[in-house]
């Protein structure tokens, strides 16, 4: 990798965080689909890409984000995404059978997150609602789970990345096998 690559990667790493504050600009059909088109690439278990997402736009959309996820500022967001885990397609560990569902997920919707963060868009990880209420809402499927709420729009006026509080590498990382 060209440090040029790096050091433009580490700064969209760094300026993508939780936008909480939505400029009422409508976003774009071509936008939205540039997003979503980088989570459908995004890499799964043994690529059986168990997903799927949900786009809700307009009053309809901020109605049924809002009833899942009781926070006002949610109401600014011009368009969310339901992104959805399905479970009876992910792939399960033979050791353990755990399901990497929410695994596979995760890493779609960084992408989702990191791609709106270069286009100009913001984005915030919504995982604190009732799922009761998206499943009927939406009319989800036995076997698909919603696993997320992603509000996509234009960043506030005076929407800027805070101040992020870090581990410090050394706190995270073992080398090698601890001995005692």
């Amino acid at each position: 990798m060209q440090l040029n690559s790096f050091a433009q990667f580490a700064s969209l790493v760094d300026s993508r965080h939780s936008c909480r504050r939505y400029k009422d600009t409508p976003v774009g059909r071509d936008l939205i689909r540039t997003v979503l088109d980088t989570a459908r690439l995004a890499p799964s278990a043994c690529n059986r890409q168990p997903w799927s997402f949900i786009v809700l736009e307009g009053e309809e959309g901020r109605e049924i984000a809002f009833e899942a996820y009781r926070r006002d500022w949610i109401k600014e967001a011009p368009v969310f995404i339901i992104v959805c885990g399905h479970h009876d397609e992910a792939w399960l560990r033979p050791a353990d059978g755990k399901d990497h569902t929410d695994v596979d997920v995760a890493i779609a919707t960084e992408h989702i997150c990191l791609t709106a963060t270069t286009l100009g868009l913001g984005t915030c990880w919504v995982c604190n609602f009732d799922p009761a209420v998206l499943r009927e809402a939406l009319a989800l499927p036995e076997g698909v789970e919603p696993v997320a709420i992603i509000p996509l729009g234009y960043p506030g006026y005076d929407d800027k990345a805070p101040a992020r509080v870090r581990k410090q590498l050394d706190e995270i990382v073992q080398w090698g096998v601890k001995k005692d």
